[in-house]
């Protein structure tokens, strides 16, 4: 076969970049290979990356009693143990899940007195639907008591909905929605890690706690998603109308008049992010 009319071809070579299983936590900017849970575990460390060029110095705290879907959570948790600590970010399980829950609460007073150590410390608290329902009073009280402007406070809601492996079905917005507490719900890993951050800085700015509904078919699946620090972005409200000082962490609460009208107030900036 003659070549003389088709032309010279020059190969094509691929540079292959060097790969790591530590890329799922450490890598800032491209593709990662990563479980949904694996995605969580990841969000607490974009987390502290993001406080820190925006000149924060933040920490995390991680929180909760293991049950499906999360039931690798804690212990996805603790394979990345030198990560999380590189980010200033502690996993501490919960005796029980309102113990946990009331330990979030506690984390929201830091650099309240402008004393601490740290701006701020965001908490993730992680549950199964049973364990949701028995810390409904401290998810209230929580809540109640409101978020610190550089912390934040995240549920990581566990839902069996089929009772795949519960002894009851659970879909926990209900409980949620008696709490006052919004709710996101991803699609998928990408989502998991992208509504998580907005999860954050949701709560964060209206002072309430945000929930991030995780079931079998999201948590436990893999996929390769992006990552990068400029992504996803987030832009704040900044035509509210509001009280000031209505929202954020109060100590004690404001009861009857005054708590409700922030509570509209942080109602308001829910439903415009």
């Amino acid at each position: 076969m003659s070549f003389a009319h088709q032309g010279h071809r020059t190969p094509v070579v691929t540079q292959l970049r060097n790969v790591s299983l530590d890329d799922k936590y450490l890598l800032e900017r491209g593709p990662v290979f990563v479980t949904g849970i694996q995605a969580l575990v990841r969000l607490p460390m974009e987390q502290r990356r993001r406080d820190v060029a925006a000149g924060l110095n933040t920490a995390g705290f991680i929180t909760g009693y293991r049950g499906s879907p999360l039931g690798a959570y804690d212990q996805q948790l603790e394979r990345a143990e030198r990560p999380l600590a590189e980010h200033h970010v502690v996993h501490q399980p919960g005796v029980n899940e309102d113990l946990a829950a009331t330990a979030c609460q506690g984390t929201q007073t830091v650099g309240q007195d402008g004393r601490a150590k740290y701006d701020g410390v965001f908490a993730i608290w992680y549950a199964k639907g049973p364990g949701v329902d028995r810390s409904g009073d401290a998810i209230k009280h929580g809540n109640l008591f409101g978020t610190a402007r550089h912390g934040g406070v995240l549920l990581l809601l566990g839902d069996d909905h089929i009772c795949e492996s519960s002894t009851t079905a659970h879909q926990s917005e209900y409980a949620m929605v008696d709490a006052c507490v919004p709710v996101l719900n991803p699609s998928g890993v990408q989502e998991i890690l992208e509504l998580g951050l907005h999860g954050i800085a949701l709560s964060r700015y209206s002072g309430a706690w945000v929930a991030l509904k995780c079931i079998h078919d999201t948590v436990e699946s893999t996929a390769s998603i992006m990552v990068d620090p400029s992504f996803p972005a987030i832009a704040l409200p900044d035509d509210l109308q509001l009280e000031p000082g209505s929202l954020g962490y109060h100590v004690p609460p404001e009861r009857h008049g005054r708590r409700w009208r922030w509570r509209r107030s942080a109602a308001s900036t829910r439903r415009r992010w």
